[in-house]
């Protein structure tokens, strides 16, 4: 059973790097593979449609997406529609009941299971192989599975379980590969990177491994995101401060600093603890770019602790921040032991609040970069049709991809997408910059 087949995902980057292993084994196994399949690929065989259950709204995205597949399917465009990843692992029975029409239901763990019914046995020897579905010069290290954690809203340990560190051959021979394939970025993504190695070797191991794929000629830069505060390896901070090819900057999602909601949230950490941790950030690493996650409306937080997290974010001056509201997830601690006490309507107000004092800090340190020199990597080429001019839209260290603003790099006819170029910051706004070539 061979045809063509296209594996969509939804939802985080570790769901594409698992997309990206099932690809692997389907083309070996003589399937024509199409990452993301959009209309022109079509018709297709099977599409298999990677899915988030994390939140509710990224919940609703997926169900979307498969209710326009099987109308795709019913048009004759699309053979079969299977589902994997996070909301089929939870709810499978629902979806089973509400949505017949899929051809078949998979969790997380079933990829031997998805080639097996797609006729292809599955081969250990290519677990560190992938199709790439982003650019072919930057990719995604996936150093772990699952969460030790038991943050009161989170659900990811009911759906992906205990967390299970990757050995560490695994993830060099896997960073090699990609290396071989043209990357010059990797970026490392778990559900906590920060805690790699602990239940393989006895310690964390994050930096270690850094310096291992540092190694790696070919690879030029090494972004880390999704770390945890609670217990963070210094000397990563020390081996950012000192290795040129890891970029200065980290996603560490803190969700807030109120000492009341931080104990409801579970997260084994304080107010004190947090502030401490970014003060060594800024020491070790002078310059380095914070990303950080906040969440709004937690059981625990009335007007007084939400007034305590904006101006935590006033004063420390996060350079890349993003929200989100907290929904009441089934079978989390949250759900189980805490009421819902915010309103919706507040949650949103609090929402917006937080998102426009984050605007201010991040025009101003934005603006705090106009005329400076940087080391770009383009990502991509656009034309524009009104006056023929080439902009490439591009990042430095301090943007991570698909999350952050972009470098436009305006009237660049030249510039290669997955090169490295030289360019003056020119202007800024919110989120974005602009810069003109310097040297290819």
């Amino acid at each position: 059973m061979t045809g063509k087949v296209s594996v969509y995902t939804l939802g985080c980057s570790k769901n594409r790097v698992d997309s990206e292993h099932l690809m692997q084994q389907l083309e070996a196994g003589g399937w024509d593979v199409v990452p993301d399949a959009a209309e022109e690929d079509y018709p297709l065989d099977v599409l298999i449609i990677n899915t988030c259950g994390f939140i509710h709204d990224a919940r609703e995205e997926s169900v979307d997406y498969i209710l326009e597949a099987l109308q795709e399917k019913q048009n004759g465009r699309i053979g079969k529609v299977m589902v994997m990843g996070c909301l089929s692992k939870r709810y499978r029975k629902e979806l089973e009941r509400e949505i017949p029409e899929v051809d078949a239901l998979f969790g997380v763990e079933d990829i031997p299971l998805i080639t097996a019914t797609l006729g292809v046995r599955y081969n250990p020897g290519l677990a560190t192989q992938r199709v790439l579905s982003t650019p072919a010069h930057y990719a995604y290290l996936k150093l772990s599975e699952g969460c030790d954690r038991g943050c009161a809203y989170c659900a990811i340990p009911l759906i992906r379980g205990k967390h299970i560190s990757r050995p560490k051959e695994d993830l060099i021979k896997e960073a090699r590969f990609l290396a071989e394939q043209g990357v010059k970025e990797l970026v490392l993504v778990a559900q906590d990177t920060s805690f790699y190695g602990l239940d393989l070797y006895g310690k964390r191991q994050l930096a270690e491994l850094m310096e291992s794929l540092c190694k790696i000629d070919s690879i030029q830069w090494i972004r880390l995101l999704y770390t945890y505060p609670q217990g963070f390896p210094v000397e990563v901070l020390k081996l950012m401060g000192t290795e040129k090819k890891i970029c200065q900057y980290i996603d560490i999602p803190l969700q807030h600093v109120s000492d009341r909601v931080l104990s409801a949230m579970r997260r084994n950490t304080t107010k004190v603890q947090t502030l401490q941790l970014l003060e060594d950030f800024r020491k070790f690493v002078p310059g380095i770019c914070i990303r950080t996650t906040l969440m709004v409306g937690h059981p625990g937080e009335g007007e007084k602790e939400f007034r305590e997290l904006t101006g935590f974010v006033e004063e420390a001056r996060f350079e890349r921040m993003g929200a989100f509201m907290y929904s009441r997830e089934e079978g989390t601690y949250g759900a189980l032991h805490l009421k819902d006490t915010v309103p919706q309507k507040v949650k949103r107000e609090r929402y917006a609040r937080l998102m426009e004092l984050q605007k201010g800090i991040s025009f101003a340190y934005n603006q705090s970069r106009v005329g400076n020199s940087c080391n770009v990597l383009a990502d991509y080429l656009i034309s524009e049709d009104t006056n023929n001019r080439v902009t490439v839209l591009g990042r430095t260290q301090y943007e991570a991809p698909e999350v952050d603003g972009q470098i436009i790099l305006e009237n660049a006819p030249k510039v290669v997408p997955g090169t490295f170029v030289t360019a003056l910051i020119t202007k800024a706004d919110e989120y974005d910059l602009y810069a003109r070539l310097i040297k290819e």
